[in-house]
């Protein structure tokens, strides 16, 4: 079987292709998680990375900094439409520019600027199928410094699309036939006997796994074919029914996101604040084991 929207990958030959395109703009949205003692990580921005090689004339989108909520308890919350259509405007975006989006690190880093730009209604964005690292295999162009800035773009404020669900919404989808919550942490994460964890181990209440981690090709670092993900969803009975993803902090669980958009779930929502949020108050129920 097919994608019903491929639209939203891009492979390295495509890209190679169009490096020199105007209506094109490749982001870096490269982060590091450095896991701290006890419970939780801190934030890298990926820089350092970009400098040292990136795809010729991408620019550096940091994350936190440029697309998230300022000042917010929460690391990665989600922007104003003001404040992301002006770093969006900044990085050299229009409203009808091509977006290609990758990471020297985990995809989900793409995925997730992906995710915003559609909360944002922009849909004419693409993740690059198996990243930096595949791209990097093939032997193809890098180029290494700063970045040469591009001209500013044009893109609009638009209101949010009602596409990040709260903690109220998980919590009224527990015991809920018709949500399935889905955690997109590792195995050892979901079930609380191993990895890092934020604050309690385990996951959310009646929430099931598809690990962000399994939907990649770990020989190549691009996404398994769709009939093998579409069979890792339905798995957990998440094809048929409205589905919330989640994670630590609402940026793995957007490769989920982007997973089953591709497939043609149409009503899928992300918990933005994730376990960062929900272990800190001790009436929100957990599962381990």
């Amino acid at each position: 079987m097919a994608f019903a929207h491929p639209e939203y990958l891009t492979d390295t030959a495509w890209l190679a292709a169009h490096l020199d395109d105007p209506g094109v703009v490749v982001l870096d949205a490269t982060t590091h998680l450095i896991p701290e003692p006890g419970a939780g990580y801190t934030a890298k921005p990926g820089r350092a990375d970009f400098e040292q090689g990136h795809i010729p004339g991408a620019q550096f989108v940091d994350l936190q900094a440029d697309l998230s909520e300022p000042g917010h308890q929460f690391r990665f919350m989600l922007p104003s439409a003001e404040r992301f259509a002006a770093s969006m405007a900044r990085l050299g975006v229009g409203d009808a520019t091509r977006v290609i989006l990758y990471s020297t690190a985990n995809v989900w880093w793409a995925s997730r600027v992906w995710w915003l730009l559609r909360v944002f209604g922009h849909d004419n964005a693409a993740v690059l199928d198996g990243g930096f690292q595949k791209w990097s295999a093939e032997q193809r162009p890098v180029e290494t410094g700063a970045g040469t800035p591009r001209a500013p773009g044009h893109f609009t404020a638009r209101a949010p699309r009602p596409l990040m669900a709260d903690k109220n919404e998980v919590l009224a989808a527990i015991n809920n036939g018709a949500v399935c919550t889905i955690n997109a942490l590792r195995p050892e994460q979901h079930t609380g006997t191993g990895g890092v964890h934020y604050g309690r181990p385990g996951r959310i209440a009646g929430s099931v796994n598809v690990a962000a981690t399994n939907l990649l090709d770990p020989a190549t670092n691009a996404f398994l074919p769709a009939d093998e993900l579409r069979a890792k969803f339905e798995a957990v009975g998440a094809m048929d029914r409205k589905v919330i993803t989640y994670c630590g902090g609402g940026i793995a669980a957007s490769a989920d996101a982007l997973v089953l958009t591709m497939l043609g779930h149409k009503d899928v929502k992300l918990y933005d604040a994730s376990l960062s949020e929900w272990v800190k108050d001790p009436s929100l129920p957990m599962e381990a084991g």
